[in-house]
């Protein structure tokens, strides 16, 4: 399978006052198309850490970190843009759904920052996530699990060859959590995006393909 992911010693740390912080210390990691890895651990183990580096939205401070071939190091700033709004597909613990656009036009606005329109498409995932139905609707007229299908489409709708999702299951219950998990499996089986995913759950983890 071709890797779409690859981590090798990387190392990440943060300032905290005079203190040092070590986030990420020599992590190496491939995730290949289609393919589901689960990165397990407490909270400040470093899962988000390494799940921004793969989504391109922050950079290592030694190692090297590719991403559909790119070298997130030494690309630009237009170049990790491009990179984010056509190859990667980002899911929340908290949704993160602008509250004055509807379901719909949630599910469609990674297209719309790429300037683009595929309709067939957001209606489709809508059809997909269940929620059809609500598609006029807006996110404080859904409950938890639907923000969270809501925030999943919209992942999913410019077709990304990578997916990162963060404690995608956190403020959920957990037969909602089961479904929304479920759902992301069968999407990335279906799409064959690489899903890399953070939690802290271990029912969650064991669905992936390696943990």
């Amino acid at each position: 399978m071709k890797q779409v992911v690859e981590l090798e010693n990387v190392n990440r740390k943060f300032h905290r006052g005079d203190e040092v912080v070590l986030a990420l210390a020599d992590l190496s990691l491939t995730l290949a198309e289609g393919e589901m890895v689960a990165l397990v651990g407490p909270s400040g183990c470093g899962k988000s850490t390494a799940l921004n580096l793969v989504a391109a939205v922050d950079r290592p401070d030694s190692g090297a970190v590719r991403v559909c071939g790119i070298d997130i190091a030494a690309a630009s700033e237009e170049e990790l843009v491009t990179l984010r709004r056509r190859r990667i597909g980002m899911v929340f613990q908290a949704f993160h759904l602008v509250p004055h656009l509807t379901v719909e036009e949630n599910i469609a606005l990674p297209l719309a920052l790429d300037h683009r329109r595929d309709p067939s498409r957001v209606a489709e995932l809508m059809r997909r996530v269940g929620l059809d139905h609500r598609r006029r609707h807006y996110p404080s007229e859904l409950s938890g699990g639907e923000q969270q299908r809501t925030a999943v489409a919209r992942a999913l709708v410019h077709r990304p060859q990578v997916l990162v999702a963060d404690e995608p299951t956190g403020n959920l219950d957990s037969r909602t959590g089961a479904n929304v998990v479920e759902l992301l499996d069968e999407l990335r089986r279906d799409e064959r995006a690489a899903l890399l995913l953070a939690t802290h759950d271990a029912t969650v983890a064991a669905v992936a393909d390696r943990v």
